[in-house]
């Protein structure tokens, strides 16, 4: 009888479902780039599909569809998140402020905690089974040619893999990406309703030697394809979509087909992206009791107080920092600070402030009752110029009094506001020195004022007088209250992506040689540069005296262009301008094409 209760309730053990278990661990906490690992067990085993969010600061769709997986109950497998991967380049809104951190995976990162990172993401991965990368990326893939937003070397609104079969050499094993990007794509595109947003599978075909994306080969998919034989995939929405629901909404498309595929069982994440607002920080001074401090609040403190932050509370939990105006570094959560003088303490929810209080520091003699009453018209009186609000490009970017940014000639700035450490805006006029609005009537206010960088500039009013830096200040009436620093450099051509005939593409970089078929087919696919590749960019063939326009993400005929003129032995060359200035100039040589001796067009 004992026998048979002890059988029952063996049975029983065996039956029950396995606990489900959830972990959450923090790397690095209280720096600026605090790196934070959810992992999450289901009820039933399984298999394990690893999340990567933020690697590249400056693509939010990836980390805040990431952000929605870290809650998630699993009947399941399991998942492993990490939402922000790269959390300082997330705050500084960066693509890497040291580097693309997703090409370090196949040599020694740096800085060191770069280093590190890369290290615990290695050895995730190596728990996982399939890895998503998450990403928002340029343009819309499309396997030919469309339109200058719309080829093959976009990325938006694709899976892309690194071979199309790929067999693992330490085991045999046969990982057919293809087939399952293709029928990942097909099961999203039945719930996307725009057929321009549709998903396709991009072979970027990084495992071959003539792959045009040989730098994926130091990427997290890369690795952990080739090194730990697991199936990895970049998943891109377009920057292009409208709106960022919109891309955390594709983005959970693809994750949740994922997990059906290796059938994790799971809740689906809603989206809902409010804007971030802070409602108080818990703040001790003198590691005294704590208290709360509530957004736009002061907290009055006596020269010398410390000052320790323990809690940011928010309509969010996740992607918070603070940054204590003057000390510190990028996030000083969790840290004591001795206070001398006033300033303010700006959080951020990942790189869009989100709250600020002040604190300000007495004579330690008396109480101040009116404090906030008095630091407004301080403000009015003499006011500080504590940030600034420009364009780069159309794209906004927030920068401290005193930060020099570094721009490439051609790119374009909008001098917006600049803000007291009080919040207020509106009190001071922007000026660029050396940019003139109206020369008739010059008020020295340059606000919401296009400045094209590579014109209109006045190198005499640069600082060493060489038209590289200057300077932009804030004024009232005859005082300055506050400054900035542009730096220009160069534009610079790395290289260009060409086809010729229908399938080769190459890329040539500047004073190469491009061997062509006399009646090639030639087609600029795309190019790297260190500026925004959209604006200014012109191409021409010049053939001795004759110069003629070639248009980019077309195929043209070169006989067709030239007006049936062959191309000369010598002096033939294709000149890329930015703005109508020579930047690269790559050297045509024809050479007949015979059976042979390769596809015409090989770079040399």
């Amino acid at each position: 009888m004992f026998r048979l209760l002890a059988l029952l309730l063996g049975l029983l053990v065996l039956a029950s479902p396995a606990q489900a278990k959830r972990e959450h661990v923090v790397h690095f906490q209280g720096t600026a780039y605090e790196l934070h690992v959810f992992t999450i067990e289901g009820q039933q085993p399984g298999k394990t599909l690893m999340l990567i969010g933020g690697i590249q600061g400056n693509e939010p769709g990836g980390f805040l569809s990431a952000d929605l997986y870290a809650d998630m109950s699993l009947a399941k497998g399991s998942l492993i998140v990490v939402p922000r991967a790269n959390f300082y380049s997330i705050v500084l809104n960066k693509r890497g402020p040291n580097g693309d951190m997703n090409r370090k995976f196949d040599k020694p990162a740096k800085p060191p905690y770069e280093a590190e990172i890369v290290a615990i993401l290695k050895g995730l991965m190596a728990k996982a089974d399939c890895l998503l990368n998450l990403h928002d990326g340029s343009g819309f893939y499309r396997p030919t040619n469309v339109s200058e937003t719309m080829n093959p070397m976009r990325y938006g609104q694709s899976i892309i893999a690194d071979a199309d079969v790929y067999r693992f050499s330490k085991n045999g094993r046969v990982l057919r990406l293809g087939d399952l990007a293709r029928s990942i794509c097909a099961e999203i595109n039945q719930s996307v309703e725009n057929p321009l947003y549709y998903f396709h599978f991009n072979n970027h075909r990084t495992v071959e030697s003539n792959s045009p994306h040989l730098e994926q080969r130091g990427s997290a998919t890369y690795y952990a394809l080739t090194k730990l034989g697991i199936p990895a995939f970049g998943i891109e929405t377009s920057k292009d979509l409208p709106t960022i629901e919109l891309k955390v909404r594709h983005h959970n498309l693809a994750i949740n087909a994922f997990m059906r595929a290796l059938d994790i069982v799971s809740e689906h994440p809603g989206v809902d992206i409010k804007a971030p607002e802070l409602s108080y920080l818990v703040v001790s001074v003198n590691r005294g009791q704590p208290m709360v401090v509530s957004n736009r609040e002061t907290l009055e403190l006596k020269r010398g107080d410390s000052v320790f932050i323990s809690h940011i509370e928010s309509n969010y939990e996740r992607g918070l920092s603070v940054d204590i105006l003057g000390l510190g570094g990028l996030n000083d959560a969790r840290r004591s600070f001795k206070i001398d003088r006033s300033t303010s303490v700006i959080v951020r929810k990942d790189h869009l402030q989100c709250g600020w209080i002040r604190l300000a520091v007495g004579d330690g003699k008396k109480e101040i009752e009116t404090r906030e009453v008095e630091a407004e018209k301080t403000a009015e009186s003499n006011p500080v110029a504590q940030y600034f609000v420009i364009q780069v490009n159309a794209e906004e970017r927030l920068v401290a009094s005193g930060q020099t940014i570094r721009l490439v000639e051609g790119d374009r700035l909008k001098l917006l506001d600049a803000w007291t450490p009080q919040g207020q805006k509106g009190l001071f006029a922007l000026n660029f020195k050396g940019f003139v609005t109206n020369k008739r009537n010059n008020n020295g206010d340059d606000r919401n004022v296009l400045i094209s960088t590579h014109e209109g500039l006045m190198p005499d009013w640069s600082l060493g007088g060489k038209g590289r830096r200057y300077k932009v200040v804030a004024e009232r009436g005859d005082r300055d209250y506050g400054e900035f620093y542009v730096q220009l450099t160069e534009p610079s051509l790395d290289y260009l992506i060409v086809r010729t005939g229908q399938r080769a593409k190459y890329a040539v970089a500047p004073g190469e040689t491009l061997f062509l078929d006399p009646d090639a087919v030639l087609e600029l696919v795309d190019l790297k540069a260190n500026f925004d590749t959209g604006t200014g960019l012109q191409f021409q063939i010049r053939n001795g005296t004759q110069v003629v326009d070639l248009p980019a993400g077309r195929q043209v005929r070169l006989k067709d262009l030239l007006a049936g003129q062959a191309l000369v032995k010598e002096g033939s060359e294709l000149v890329v301008l930015r703005y109508e200035k020579p930047i690269g100039r790559i050297l045509l040589v024809p050479r007949p094409y015979t059976a042979g001796s390769g596809e015409p067009g090989q770079a040399g």
